[in-house]
């Protein structure tokens, strides 16, 4: 029993380094690196799709983005793979397809290449989410989509759907490990759109399309 434990907690170790690691991957510094820029000096310095793109490339961003989500949902699939391919059974699979989702997560707000400064995640949350549980994922965009064009403000929008994702998890049965991460990513979240949180209270957050000083923090 105590070697079945001990390799049990050896594999959710492995899902979450392997997870950590692949999210850690910094698309946005390769893109923006490639194309002789240093996405570190323009705007806030940030990694996410939404800085790379004021460096006027939208091909950058958009390389951004895929790659963001893209790591996302493949630290998932191969957890899910994996499970599969050891026999581990539905829930166990579930488990670690979860601990997966978050250490890549994790990654990308914490990348190890970059000395631990990344991005604020909304891409990747949106990848693991859509492998973890699609249908909540769904849910989850379309609550992006419908603030987004009520109000035009980028990180409500997205500080809205993260909020409600766990809800959306519970509705559609996503299960219990899904609804742990999707909570877990949630609050990183918000942590890391701590000084967009505050623009939005003092009603000063850009919206959609509108000029922003090139000092402002970026919205993911």
């Amino acid at each position: 029993m105590e070697s079945l434990a001990g390799a049990a907690v050896l594999t959710l170790g492995l899902a979450a380094l392997a997870g950590y690691l692949l999210g850690s991957i910094p698309f946005g510094f390769i893109a923006a690196k490639m194309a002789g820029i240093d996405i570190r000096t323009v705007g806030s310095g940030n990694i996410g799709a939404t800085n790379v793109l004021r460096t006027g490339r939208k091909d950058l961003a958009l390389v951004t983005l895929i790659g963001d989500s893209g790591k996302g949902a493949a630290a998932v699939g191969l957890a899910y793979a994996f499970g599969r391919w050891q026999q581990m059974g539905e829930p166990t699979t579930q488990l670690i397809m979860a601990i997966a989702a978050a250490g890549a997560f994790t990654g990308h707000l914490f990348p190890v290449w970059l000395k631990f400064k990344g991005g604020k995640g909304v891409a990747t949350f949106f990848g693991t989410m859509l492998a973890l549980v699609w249908p909540a994922a769904l849910l989850a965009g379309a609550t992006w989509l419908a603030m987004a064009f009520l109000f035009r403000i980028s990180s409500l929008a997205a500080l809205t759907a993260v909020a409600l994702a766990p809800f959306f998890v519970l509705a559609t049965e996503g299960g219990h490990p899904a609804m742990v991460a999707a909570i877990f990513m949630a609050v990183l979240v918000y942590i890391r759109h701590a000084d967009n949180i505050r623009r939005l209270l003092k009603g000063e957050e850009p919206k959609i399309g509108a000029k922003k000083a090139a000092a402002a923090e970026p919205k993911e």
